[in-house]
């Protein structure tokens, strides 16, 4: 399982992949044609696209600062059937602190997105970057622990040749041992609410200094 926790920039697995080479001129020139890569980090900007590190292997270059729809894992793409970067990830970063895991019980296995078009793409699921506040003593500005705003960013492999960072609610995944071949739709809601185990004024533990202590209920005053 891979996992790093970091603030702005985190460590990603070396995914080999093609830089669509007209990012690496600014949109210039290189319309067509591709620069193979692999990725080196993640870069989390508050109220912007997840940013992309990767190596050129062909130079030896190091390029920073491209979207996932600068991204492609094959060459042989149909343009018609590419997504623009407002598909591919559907959310701009939440904090600068990120977390990049990989779902040990998801890894390598079939997904299919929901995208804004309202039609599903077939994928494969790679890793996961994960957002919060890490530090107490500054001001938390963002939403990244707010429960019905906080977003997950699942990096999936699309079938089409692209990669797409979509949070859960827009992604169906598929086990061969553990899903049915008929799948129910989800039809959930938002969680809205944050769980507590100590938020009653019930019990108290702490005017004991037994190993195995004896808890009191605490009289309502």
């Amino acid at each position: 399982m891979y996992y790093c926790m970091s603030y702005l920039v985190a460590n990603l697995p070396p995914i080999q992949c093609y830089i669509k080479k007209e990012y690496l001129y600014d949109f210039g020139k290189g319309h067509g044609e591709f620069e193979p890569c692999y990725w080196i980090s993640v870069k989390s900007i508050k109220g912007k696209a997840l940013y992309i590190e990767s190596l050129l292997t062909n130079y030896g270059a190091v390029y920073d600062k491209l979207p996932l729809s600068a991204y492609t894992w094959r060459t042989d793409i149909d343009k018609e059937d590419q997504l623009p970067l407002d598909f591919l990830e559907i959310w701009d970063a939440f904090s600068y602190n990120i977390t990049v895991l990989t779902k040990a019980t998801l890894s390598g296995i079939n997904c299919k997105v929901f995208m804004k078009n309202k039609q599903y793409y077939e994928g494969t699921y790679l890793f996961t970057i994960d957002s919060c506040h890490s530090d107490p003593n500054e001001l938390n500005v963002s939403l990244s622990e707010t429960p019905n705003e906080h977003k997950s960013f699942n990096i999936i492999k699309l079938d089409n040749g692209q990669f797409a960072a979509q949070p859960n609610n827009r992604v169906l995944f598929y086990d061969q041992s553990l899903t049915p071949t008929g799948m129910k739709t989800p039809d959930f809601k938002v969680s809205t609410k944050e769980f507590y185990c100590e938020d009653s004024n019930k019990w108290s533990a702490g005017d004991s200094d037994l190993f195995f202590y004896d808890i009191k209920e605490v009289e309502k005053v």
